[in-house]
């Protein structure tokens, strides 16, 4: 089963299951973001959303984490049906800045109903509900790490958010460098207000943006090209 926790240090989220249920939703973003090119204005936002593709694709490939768990077979079972079998299942995982994956929450939005256009009627499409358990997910681990006031006011903000048609997706890097930079209690203090800055677009992004499509004028280039003056840190204390 595909479950989220956030990390010791509250830098992200570590994002668990078994090679199924990563595959799977790995097999759902592929499906629902769609090839280079085909939404004009939404280049950035699916490139990053396939930043944490890459990590889950590799988490299933065993190139991050390992963990047994419990799979709820006992040793009453095992006797009643005469079988020898291990009573925990292997789970891969790999963690993703909470800012990354918030922001990534909220573009899938957008991805849903551009899907929707494309497809027609979901009822018997298998590949938003995963992508809706991922959303929820997300979510529900926010809750267990904000006031119950500002979570409502996230979902809301969720709801009501802007189009990420255009985003200069640069502003995530920059809250996502800001956010590393913090002390564990900086960072539990600050999720809420990340969280609203993503989804609603405020005047500091609005400034942000604006200096992003200055840089790309002069070459007529795509916004999402635009690279930022910082590098990640090596190691991450997760």
């Amino acid at each position: 089963m595909l479950s989220m926790k956030t990390t010791p240090n509250h830098t992200g989220v570590k994002i668990s299951g078994d090679y199924f249920d990563l595959d799977e939703l790995n097999q759902a973003i592929y499906k629902v973001i769609g090839k280079e090119g085909e939404y004009q204005g939404y280049e950035g936002s699916r490139l990053r959303i396939l930043g944490i593709s890459y990590e889950i694709r590799h988490a299933a490939q065993g190139d991050r984490n390992v963990d047994f768990v419990f799979n709820g077979l006992h040793e009453h079972t095992k006797k009643q049906h005469g079988f020898i079998a291990p009573d925990k299942n292997i789970y891969f995982s790999a963690e993703v800045l909470w800012p990354e994956l918030l922001y990534a929450a909220y573009a899938l939005r957008d991805f849903i109903w551009l899907y929707q256009g494309k497809q027609g009627n979901l009822l018997a499409d298998i590949h938003a509900p995963a992508i809706a358990k991922f959303q929820a997910l997300v979510l529900d681990c926010l809750q267990g790490h904000v006031p119950k006031e500002e979570y409502e006011a996230i979902l809301e903000a969720f709801l009501k958010a802007p189009t990420v048609n255009g985003y200069a997706t640069q502003y995530v890097d920059l809250l996502n460098l800001k956010y590393i930079d913090m002390t564990r209690q900086q960072r539990e203090k600050s999720l809420s207000a990340i969280a609203m800055k993503l989804a609603m677009q405020d005047p500091e992004y609005q400034a942000f943006r604006k200096q992003v499509i200055g840089a790309a004028a002069p070459g007529k280039q795509p916004i999402h090209e635009i690279g930022i003056q910082a590098e990640y840190p090596e190691n991450v204390e997760w």
